[in-house]
């Protein structure tokens, strides 16, 4: 069996409930042969992460190395590793196992997330009880089918956002054949909204950038968007109403919004939810009825889907907004993107001088 290289692993743990972080070790678990060890070069920070190490999701186990927007270098393969060598930029997003079987119900339909074996990032347990740790670290050990060679044309400090942010709004715009001469909306110009504008424009929709801060128009206009709306503004929002193919709602929306949402969809209309807000959700069924509109939802992508995303972006010149840090800039990032105050996406960067 292949040796990893790095057998005690630091980073930044959560120790308890809230948004601080501490320098913490562990011991990972044994390379597998269809493993890789990767040297982290830059973690992005996503939301799923504040609301894991604040425990608002219930479940997490402490303590909790989290990230799963990882970028680095194969520093060690499994002897059965073909696809990826020793030195190779890979990504990692929020999946880090899945079975690929096809008699699989999920990873046969590229909805490897939905595996019943699949092991997530972080905050998860792999089958033989160890305990899965992300980004916010010096490496991290991943199935090789979950790393993802990061092409030339993308510069890696922003490759990190695209490996979860990206993936989860390009993955329902795939999945619903987002085309040209589509209108689609976008609700929440954040983190995960800036990048649906990018990917809706690309695939030649007609992109509705819908916002409660009017003095992002002009960079809505920017990344692709044809038309900008402020949600405060009723003439602004009465003149797209039945007009949208597709919504994807990318912001923490008030369960009591959706019945608009739905006056602003054209006949067959979609909305694709891809935040998860907290309580329950309020609909009036008669708009279901007279609207004939579907409301769903998208976790992330899986293998095939992440390829797509990384290759589309590469192509089109698709990237984040981006903050640097610093890895041992942490926890005021952390202050930061919890604050809401980031824009769009925080990256953290290892460095020799990192003190890990």
């Amino acid at each position: 069996m292949v040796q990893g290289k790095i057998n005690e692993i630091r980073g930044w743990a959560a120790m308890e409930p809230g948004i601080k972080v501490e320098p913490w070790s562990y011991t990972p678990r044994p390379l597998g042969e269809n493993d890789v060890e990767i040297k982290i070069e830059y973690s992005g920070i996503c939301g799923s992460d504040l609301h894991t190490i604040k425990q608002e999701w219930n479940g997490t186990s402490y303590p909790a190395i989290v990230g799963h927007e990882i970028v680095g270098k194969v520093i060690t393969k499994g002897e059965k590793v073909a696809h990826l060598e020793e030195g190779d930029l890979v990504g990692v997003g929020a999946q880090v196992y899945g079975c690929l079987q096809g008699d699989c119900n999920a990873c046969s339909r590229d909805l490897d997330p939905h595996c019943p074996k699949s092991v997530f990032t972080y905050n998860a347990k792999y089958p033989d009880g160890h305990q899965a740790h992300g980004g916010y670290a010096e490496a991290v050990r991943v199935n090789a089918n979950y790393a993802f060679k990061i092409p030339a044309g993308i510069d890696p400090v922003y490759a990190p956002p695209l490996m979860c942010a990206g993936v989860t709004v390009f993955a329902p715009m795939l999945r619903k054949g987002v085309k040209k001469g589509d209108r689609v909306g976008i609700i929440g110009i954040g983190g995960l909204g800036h990048l649906a504008i990018q990917y809706a424009r690309a695939l030649g929709a007609e992109v509705v950038a819908f916002s409660h801060s009017p003095n992002k128009r002009e960079e809505c206009m920017k990344l692709g968007a044809t038309t900008f709306v402020d949600v405060s503004n009723k003439d602004e929002v009465d003149a797209v109403r039945r007009s949208l193919n597709y919504l994807f709602i990318t912001s923490n929306s008030h369960s009591n919004q959706y019945n608009d949402y739905i006056t602003w969809m054209t006949f067959e209309g979609q909305i694709v939810l891809l935040s998860l807000p907290k309580g329950q959700m309020s609909f009036s069924p008669r708009e279901f009825i007279i609207s004939e509109v579907a409301i769903t939802g998208s976790l992330i992508g899986g293998v095939n889907v992440l390829k797509k995303t990384l290759e589309f972006s590469a192509e089109h010149n698709i990237l984040p907004i981006i903050e640097r840090f610093p890895m041992d800039k942490i926890n005021d990032a952390l202050e930061r993107v919890n604050d809401g105050n980031a824009r769009y996406r925080a990256v953290l960067e290892n460095s020799t001088s990192s003190n890990l």
